[in-house]
């Protein structure tokens, strides 16, 4: 079975950068997409970023584009969500998915690891 384990998260002041990682361990998935999304207190899961592992293709949500970069380390099964100028409407539990396409749905995707929460202060 695929597992999927974010890390990087913490608490921030505004402005400032956070790099999150997400490990993928167990069956291979090359031609899967691998997504990033993100769920506050009381709101939907939301879309943040993409990637297929084979191309490298990319999407984002029109709230993190300019600010965040999704990447790829296909040897070492990671995804890395780069964070910058972060803001308090980022703050949220981020969750690292893994599916067969890339798609902003969350019903899209397959396996989901536990979250890492990261909280952004004024």
């Amino acid at each position: 079975q695929v597992q999927l384990v974010e890390s990087g998260g913490g608490l921030v002041q505004a402005g400032v950068s956070l790099r999150l990682s997400c490990a993928a361990s167990g069956r291979t998935f090359s031609n899967y997409a691998m997504g990033w999304f993100r769920q506050a207190p009381g709101k939907e899961r939301e879309f943040v970023a993409a990637i297929t592992w084979s191309g490298g293709s990319t999407i984002y949500a029109h709230s993190v584009k300019g600010r965040f970069t999704i990447s790829r380390d296909n040897a070492k099964n990671t995804i890395l969500l780069q964070m910058n100028s972060l803001k308090p409407e980022d703050t949220a539990v981020y969750y690292c998915a893994a599916g067969p396409f890339l798609v902003v749905s969350p019903s899209g995707y397959n396996y989901w690891g536990q979250g890492t929460q990261v909280t952004v202060s004024s």
